[in-house]
């Protein structure tokens, strides 16, 4: 293996692999791309039910948790992300969702030059090719695949019934004109698989000469000589090496991990730096601050009769058996479903400038991130405070990179949150209790009753967790944002010659899913490293 590349790019995640897939089109430019995480080979990555094997175990997952959160009760969250080629892209719901174009207005008028939402559409057309919606919000020839399910519950009608009882109205383009309303989730699926960012832009592209795809590469620290990031240390089962960049290195480790290879290599708040006698090579505060992450509250029915849903029984194992049998021999069936298939935006108060609260309904019982079983078979819905106030960090835990990193949400923290949450659970529990289910509807699982406050919230902070939409922790801003880690061209501030490129660049969290964000920050950073070294597209 050389140890010299044009370009070092840690992470195979859903920025990462795009930054390789891109940049390797050049074919006069050499680069390196390092994954902590194996080889995206598992059936259960390509499986789309796979996910629910996936989530709550540590197969492809890095399983991280949260320190005790006062606003959970005292509970510790529990946050998955993925640890494979692809990242989180070939672990999540493959939900295709961009949020609002109030996100990014705000991000560009913040100071950020270029990120409005007029700005970054052509990045999420580049990336994309929908198979059904063809307009002017849409791409037809990105490598990114999005479709419709294909084989979608019968009880999703009921629920979108349900919500326009409830004055949610349909809006079949959620990522188009206006992102409210009622709809099927598009998915990131195609000819029933999981379509990964590394599908899309790694698989095909590995045969390239100029690209080196290193796997089970725990990156150590990004060498820096002369506020100059040269290289980087990295080991692989316990073996370290170097690798050197002639022009840049780029970080994609995520919202946990970028923040945590800067401070490993001296970039960070100099105090916290020296808690853990980690040489200071900037002083840059902002470094692991401003983590904003979805919380989710999740209501579930159980059903009568089995109906058209998942569960633990005897027929519905019988006829899963079935459905494994037709996905392996023709990638049809109930097994390319991404169990959450239809959805909502709504907004809580007639102020909210878009949408505050997302809707994520699914066949089937939800309960602790899966990690604790129910027999039978239900619907549930989640909710997600799609704009939290609440602010918190990410710290060192050591300065050993395979320990796990004081990962501190702060959900509820800022009273605001509750609020929102309340108002918008209390909605969601009409639309499941709505007359369009009740031909199915049976108990609840966790019975509460919204017309009382108290024991409402408190059901909400006995079970509330994550919806795995990390983000903010490597902040983009202005030289007077003293929080700033990048600039508006995602270059850290004070260091030649590195960047950020993933979630945790964003300086506000976007209201919706953050994978289809994440993309298209990876085709646009791509781009703007191509300027900058004049490269061929």
């Amino acid at each position: 293996m050389p140890n010299k590349y044009d370009f070092i790019i840690i992470g195979g995640g859903s920025a990462g692999c795009v930054l390789a897939g891109r940049l390797s089109e050049d074919p006069s430019v050499s680069v390196c791309l390092l994954e902590a995480g194996g080889p995206d080979k598992s059936v259960f990555i390509h499986a789309p039910l796979g996910v629910a094997a996936m989530l709550p175990t540590k197969h492809n997952n890095w399983a991280f948790e949260t320190i005790p959160q006062k606003g959970l009760n005292g509970r510790k969250g529990y946050q998955p992300r993925g640890k494979t080629l692809g990242g989180s892209s070939s672990t999540n719901a493959m939900l295709y969702v961009r949020g609002s174009h109030y996100d990014y207005d705000q991000w560009a008028a913040l100071g950020n030059d270029g990120w409005s939402a007029d700005e970054v559409l052509p990045y999420f057309k580049k990336a994309e090719h929908n198979e059904r919606i063809k307009n002017e919000y849409h791409g037809q020839s990105g490598p990114l695949n999005v479709s419709d399910p294909s084989d979608a519950s019968t009880l999703n009608e009921m629920f979108l019934q349900s919500c326009e009882q409830q004055g949610i109205q349909r809006n079949d383009d959620y990522n188009g004109e206006t992102q409210d309303g009622c709809f099927i989730y598009q998915r990131t699926i195609k000819n029933g698989e999981r379509f990964s960012a590394a599908k899309a832009y790694l698989t095909p592209n590995l045969s390239r000469p100029n690209l080196t795809v290193i796997t089970h590469a725990l990156t150590e620290k990004v060498l820096i000589e002369n506020k100059k990031a040269v290289g980087v240390r990295f080991s692989v089962k316990g073996n370290v090496q170097e690798v050197y960049a002639n022009k840049e290195v780029l970080l994609s480790a995520g919202a946990f991990g970028s923040p945590q290879i800067l401070m490993l290599s001296g970039i960070g708040a100099k105090q916290h730096l020296h808690e853990h006698n980690i040489d200071v090579k900037l002083d840059l505060p902002g470094v692991g601050q401003n983590l904003q992450d979805h919380i989710d509250y999740v209501q579930t029915f159980k059903v009568k009769a089995q109906e058209d849903t998942f569960g633990i029984s005897l027929q519905g194992s019988t006829k899963m058996l079935k459905e494994i049998w037709s996905w392996k021999n023709s990638r049809t069936g109930k097994v390319t479903s991404s169990i959450a298939e239809s959805g909502a935006f709504y907004k809580t108060h007639e102020h909210a400038p878009s949408a505050d609260v997302q809707l994520v309904w699914v066949a089937g019982i939800v309960d602790n991130h899966a990690r604790t079983f129910n027999m039978g078979h239900g619907y549930s819905c989640h909710i997600t405070l799609l704009r939290p106030e609440s602010r918190g960090e990410v710290k060192l835990r050591s300065s050993n990179p395979q320990d796990s990193l004081d990962i501190d949400p702060a959900f509820f923290e800022d009273e605001r949150d509750m609020a929102v949450m309340i108002a918008g659970a209390k909605r969601m529990q009409r639309v499941l209790e709505g007359k369009p289910f009740d031909g199915v509807r049976g108990k609840m699982l966790y019975p509460v009753n919204p017309k009382n406050k108290s024991e409402f919230e408190q059901d909400i902070r006995n079970r509330a967790d994550t919806q795995y939409h990390p983000v903010g922790t490597c902040k983009m801003g202005t030289k007077e944002d003293e929080m700033a880690v990048v600039d508006a061209q995602l270059k850290v501030y004070g260091i030649e010659g590195l960047r950020v490129v993933d979630a945790s660049i964003m300086p506000n969290l976007v209201s919706g899913n953050t994978n289809a964000p994440t993309i298209m920050i990876g085709e646009k950073a791509a781009d703007m490293v191509k300027q900058t070294h004049n490269l061929t597209c």
